[in-house]
């Protein structure tokens, strides 16, 4: 009798808990929305079980995450929104929630013009990229990129900081403090968003960190006057997301390694950053490099005993490593879908069980669980 063979991939290569060493694993609960698998966001204990569900009333945008209040902040995907440029659908959110454990939508915010990462802050506020067109006078002044179609526009960052009333509480907008010259678009990127935040922090010093996709780096942001005080540039960073700051002052950032420079092959890594010198003070890639990359999306989240948890997006990989940088705990996403509209199959064709972020969550930030 023929034995039918799984035509996806990731799944015949095993999915669920793959490894784990529980004497030097952080434990906890993991957090997970995957983008294909229509609004459900599960948190999966370190076994691999699923532990608790939500289901919400959009896909996400990008990620979700567990508030200090034990509720879900969920970034989602706006059902209607105008498309910018074609990757628009695939990744863009605008439709943020707030849900209780038992799935109870408690606030709502929507955005269209909202795009990638979001910061639910501690009093409240919620802080986010969104874009906004500029002239065709300034698109001319950016270097760099590839033009897809003729005359196409140009969308610039725009951070925005809202109140729970949903009033603008703070802006920044990249056209007005970043001169183009010094910005270039590396060449395999489009030239339809400049300079494509695609990461948010805030510092000990309050600064807003952002990460510029397209254009590879990390600027932090005075909120007073809008200006530039840092920038780690892409002498360093090969078009990376999530900047997190570090207890230490340092930033954790994860670094996708697109077009690397002085590399034949792409590889991702995780590294943390010395922010006034610049300077790579710790760093994981895997033993063979091209075997850990994700060309999009991912992010790193220290952990309370000194190891790192990863997220490499594209597969779906979760894993644990040590300052050493040994694995003790991988985990493979075992939802697989596609994404629901055309435009985003698009962009990013096939069953897929890709997530933008995950976290991991010790039992005392969850006291609602009962497991």
């Amino acid at each position: 009798m023929a034995t039918t063979v799984d035509q996806i991939t990731q799944r015949r290569r095993g999915v669920g808990l793959i490894a784990h060493d529980p004497l030097r694993s952080a434990g906890g609960f993991t957090l997970i929305a995957p983008q294909t698998a229509a609004g459900n966001v599960y948190l999966v204990d370190i076994e691999g079980r699923v532990a608790h569900q939500w289901k919400m009333p959009v896909r996400p945008g990008r990620h979700a995450v567990i508030l200090s209040n034990g509720n879900l902040g969920y970034n989602g995907n706006h059902p209607q929104t105008d498309a910018r440029y074609a990757p628009w659908s695939m990744w863009h959110g605008g439709d943020f929630y707030e849900a209780t454990p038992e799935g109870e939508i408690v606030w709502r915010h929507e955005d269209p013009d909202h795009h990638h990462d979001a910061l639910w802050l501690p009093n409240g506020n919620l802080l986010y990229a969104a874009c906004e067109r500029v002239s065709d006078d300034f698109a001319r002044r950016v270097p760099g990129g590839t033009s897809h179609t003729e005359n196409e526009p140009m969308y610039a960052d725009v951070i925005r900081e809202v109140n729970r009333r949903g009033e603008i509480v703070w802006s920044w907008h990249a056209r007005e403090h970043l001169a183009p010259e010094d910005f270039p678009i590396a060449p395999g990127f489009g030239r339809y968003h400049w300079p494509l935040v695609n990461g948010l922090g805030i510092d000990a010093q309050g600064r807003v960190l952002m990460s510029l996709r397209t254009t590879s780096g990390i600027i932090g942001v005075e909120r007073d006057s809008g200006a530039v005080t840092l920038h780690i540039g892409p002498d360093v960073l090969s078009h990376q997301h999530a900047p997190t700051p570090l207890a230490n002052g340092h930033i954790l950032a994860f670094d996708n390694g697109n077009f690397r420079d002085g590399a034949h092959v792409a590889f991702s890594r995780v590294v943390e950053i010395e922010p006034s010198s610049g300077q790579v003070v710790w760093s994981y890639t895997d033993d063979v490099v091209n075997l850990f990359y994700t060309p999009f999306m991912g992010n790193a989240q220290r952990l309370p005993n000194g190891n790192t948890h990863i997220t490499e997006s594209a597969s779906g990989r979760l894993f644990e490593v040590t300052p050493a940088g040994e694995v003790v705990w991988e985990y493979i996403i075992p939802w697989f879908a596609e994404y629901p509209d055309e435009d985003a199959r698009r962009t990013g064709p096939g069953q897929l069980n890709s997530v933008f972020q995950t976290f991991r969550y010790s039992r005392e930030q969850l006291p609602w669980l009962k497991v």
